[in-house]
């Protein structure tokens, strides 16, 4: 069991406010309990906002040092507990180990990052008398808060996505109201009772951060309250669509996964493409949005990459996720993976062959591999966010360039090649945020611009362009 270090209830306000019902958060491994966390309510919703709302312009007027003071803090205050968060998050999401300590590493960075940004929030200078009507007149524009935040986190990362909400937010001068999945609540609120410790030492509200634990209609209840500002969320493509729908005209900021695709050009270095999908695919049990899970190859190299691909498979250890060597575990919940596994039947229905994988090994769903994968199935077109890859031999790489493409989704996708020339023509045909060359379409540094096209969202995160995306210009015009 996790005993909580944060005091009961949920971080409202000023203090801690009582929830009359608590939830079982269980080890997705094996089912036992790992504690219980309270469940918020749309009453809870209305108090979080109006304290924030209440605390709106303080927080607006914080100085600089003051809020890198404080992001600083809360750095310090998780590497202190690195091991600590780092086995929460085994038992809350079931990640293997190694995972964990990947997210912990990168949640670090995220910290430091948005610290930094606080020196680099300035304007600009304009010229005004451009047109005669503006001569002598005195022009600038300054970057301010837009307001009070709505940061919604999926379940698969929960303490580097919230803090990609947080962080940043706290960095422009806005409130921030934190929603956990409700699957995995616990490090959110240990992360969240970091963040009010260290605004109190700094005397800063501690309605600076708060969060709200709760189902589909608590977030419901949050995107659309009016004193809302701003919404960041991280999830599903239909849920993020009704989200953009409830909070217009106010802002969202959608990451919403992909189908991540890889292409192998005839001049790859196949051993490193094969160790890209290897790692790539099957990370985080396949429960990343830009994990490899379309693999396009060109006629000259899909055999023997397909052959080197299989022969390595054994690599991914599979078990218990508090194993070292433990590679991929148990999905988030047993419905995970029966829809997973109802997505490969589903495929092989249409035409799909299983080459690896396909079931269960002690309940966790092999590494699986399947080739002629039509479009039309899951397995292809969605998000299959689970240790699935799915093999196609194309002509040439235009061909796969077209193909990757054909999705809904863009966020990120991969290019194996020893051509520039290559490289240079995926970065500038696919259409997705982000082009990775010899390295996995999953790679991701925390400051660099993340975020998606077409139906993988809109905005970026990062914490420089994170607090972009939550600040508005504001332009002043003199006439001295």
């Amino acid at each position: 069991m996790f005993e909580p270090p944060y005091p009961d209830g949920l971080p409202i306000g000023a203090g801690w406010a009582p929830a009359a019902e608590a939830a079982a958060v269980t080890f997705p491994y094996d089912g036992g309990v790992v504690a219980t966390a309270p469940v918020g309510t749309t009453e809870h919703v209305r108090r979080a906002v109006r304290a924030a709302t209440e605390v709106r312009a303080e927080v607006a007027a914080l100085p600089s040092h003051l809020r890198r003071a404080v992001l600083t803090a809360v750095g310090a205050a998780l590497e202190s507990r690195r091991a600590e968060f780092e086995r929460l998050l085994v038992l809350e999401t079931g990640k293997p180990l190694v995972d964990c300590r990947v997210e912990v590493a990168r949640t670090l960075v995220t910290w430091q990052a948005a610290a930094e940004e606080v020196a680099r929030l300035h304007g600009e200078t304009v010229p005004l008398d451009l047109l005669p009507s503006g001569e002598g007149l005195l022009g600038f524009w300054t970057r301010r808060p837009v307001g009070v935040v709505a940061g919604i986190a999926g379940f698969n990362y929960p303490l580097l996505l919230a803090s990609h909400k947080i962080a940043p937010a706290i960095a422009a001068g806005c409130p921030v109201i934190g929603k956990p999945a409700p699957a995995t609540p616990l490090a959110t609120l240990w992360l969240v009772h970091l963040v009010r410790s260290a605004a109190e030492r700094a005397g800063v509200p501690q309605a600076l951060a708060q969060l709200v634990t709760g189902d589909a209609e608590v977030g419901a209840a949050l995107v659309g309250d009016p004193g809302v500002a701003a919404v960041s969320f991280t999830g599903s493509a239909g849920v993020g669509h009704r989200i953009a729908r409830a909070a217009a005209p106010r802002k969202t900021l959608l990451e919403l996964g992909s189908n991540a695709a890889l292409v192998v050009a005839p001049d790859a270095d196949l051993d490193a493409a094969v160790d890209a999908v290897l790692r790539g695919g099957f990370y985080a049990s396949g429960q990343a949005c830009i994990s490899v899970q379309r693999v396009l190859l060109t006629a000259e190299v899909a055999a023997e990459f397909t052959a080197r691909l299989l022969a390595r498979l054994d690599e991914l250890a599979v078990g218990d996720p508090r194993s070292e060597g433990t590679r991929v575990s148990a999905l988030i919940d047993r419905d995970s993976t029966e829809r997973v596994l109802a997505w490969i039947e589903a495929a092989v229905a249409a035409g799909a062959r299983v080459l690896a994988g396909g079931d269960l090994a002690g309940g966790v769903l092999r590494p699986t591999v399947l080739t002629d994968v039509p479009d039309g199935a899951d397995c292809w077109d969605e998000e299959a966010f689970g240790p699935v890859v799915c093999l196609r031999t194309v002509p040439d790489v235009d061909t796969a360039l077209a193909q990757v493409n054909a999705s809904r989704y863009g966020l990120h996708a991969g290019v194996f090649t020893g051509s520039l020339r290559t490289a240079l023509r995926a970065v500038e045909t696919l259409e997705v945020g982000g082009v990775v060359v010899n390295e996995v379409p999953g790679f991701r540094s925390d400051t660099m611009p993340y975020g998606g096209v077409k139906d993988s969202g809109i905005g970026r995160e990062g914490p420089r362009f994170a607090v972009e995306e939550l600040t508005v210009t504001r332009m002043a015009v003199i006439r001295p």
